[in-house]
């Protein structure tokens, strides 16, 4: 039978503690889902208990150092619980206070954000003081809502005149050529998602004002074959959908002034046939050079619902197998 061990901490601010466990214990929920430790509160003494005692050291020094962000007048919810969790246990010495407090990052008066895991804070901080960054990795890690973040916040300050916001139309032949309307309005529904981001940034009626006037521009990828853009905060999303003449074409529209940032995941390109990913082969050709980085998220990054993070692990574990499984199939046939 599996050792127990238990750790112990008091908390005193009645008020404090309904914050720190959430709304029918929410939060203590999710600590549970991440550490595996049983959690019991007796008039603020709270014991925790389980058979990992690193696990256990997670769980507490994550209750005490969010106790205090609440002491300090920090509102925290159960997304911020998540991005915890994650940031202690890549870092045991993380101060939460100065992650969640002293790395606000002001959008607009509409919204602020704070980088949920290390890695948001690097790729926050490269897109900041590089003219061209790549964010490569899964669904669900801010990758493209953050690059639309820090675009918001460069035009606010007017440190840029535009955005321009771009991805792929991979079906863009047969299957798109059945929908109903123009060009624009048979590749909207894929261009959603950053719609979606810039009204999660401003205002409704400012971003239809940005849109009409062009100080914001949403349009497929083919759009931006010819032109220069100069003074633009430029994002290509879904970028493993590119071809590597694409890509080429996309990089190559960077103008004076101009930031651009390419996102994507590499596990999910929808190319047609044997066709090559230009994102894929992008992060082989540019590697090294000067004025470009490249950050790459994992499942560990993942800020959605916290089922999406196993989900995304799930699917890696079964492809990993099925390759595996490819390889030693093929070295079978070759024997015999």
């Amino acid at each position: 039978m599996d050792q127990i061990f238990e750790e112990s901490v008091e908390f005193h601010d009645t008020q404090g503690i309904q914050e720190l466990f959430g709304p029918q214990g929410i939060n203590l929920s999710i600590i549970h889902a991440g550490t595996g430790a049983r959690i019991e509160n007796r008039g603020g003494l709270v014991t925790l208990a389980g058979p990992d005692k690193s696990k256990l050291k997670l769980a507490k020094a994550c209750l005490v150092q969010l106790y205090r962000l609440i002491l300090s007048g920090y509102k925290i919810v159960p997304q911020d619980v998540e991005a915890a969790l994650r940031i202690l246990e890549g870092d045991s010495q993380a101060d939460l206070k100065k992650v969640f407090k002293k790395e606000v990052f002001i959008v607009s008066n509409k919204k602020t954000i704070v980088p949920k895991s290390a890695t948001q804070r690097q790729y926050l901080n490269a897109i900041k003081t590089r003219d061209l960054v790549f964010g490569v990795g899964p669904a669900g890690t801010g990758k493209t809502y953050l690059a639309v973040a820090v675009a918001v916040s460069c035009l606010t300050q007017k440190m840029v005149k535009r955005i321009i916001l771009t991805r792929p139309a991979v079906e863009a032949g047969e299957k798109l050529g059945f929908l109903p309307g123009d060009m624009m309005e048979k590749v909207n529904p894929y261009l959603r998602p950053l719609y979606d981001a810039l009204h999660d940034m401003l205002d409704f009626r400012r971003v239809q004002e940005m849109l009409e006037t062009g100080i914001i521009e949403v349009a497929p990828l083919a759009f931006m074959r010819g032109r220069t853009l100069n003074d633009s905060f430029i994002i290509l999303d879904e970028a493993q959908n590119t071809t590597p003449e694409q890509m080429k074409m996309f990089l190559t529209r960077m103008g004076l002034g101009s930031k651009a940032v390419v996102t994507g995941d590499v596990t999910q390109v929808d190319l047609p046939g044997t066709s090559i990913s230009g994102l894929i082969q992008s992060v082989k050709v540019l590697q090294g050079v000067e004025g470009i980085e490249f950050v790459h998220f994992n499942q560990k990054d993942v800020i959605r619902h916290s089922l999406v993070g196993r989900i995304v692990h799930a699917y890696d574990q079964y492809d990993q197998a099925r390759h595996k499984g490819k390889a030693e199939g093929g070295r079978l046939k070759t024997e015999d």
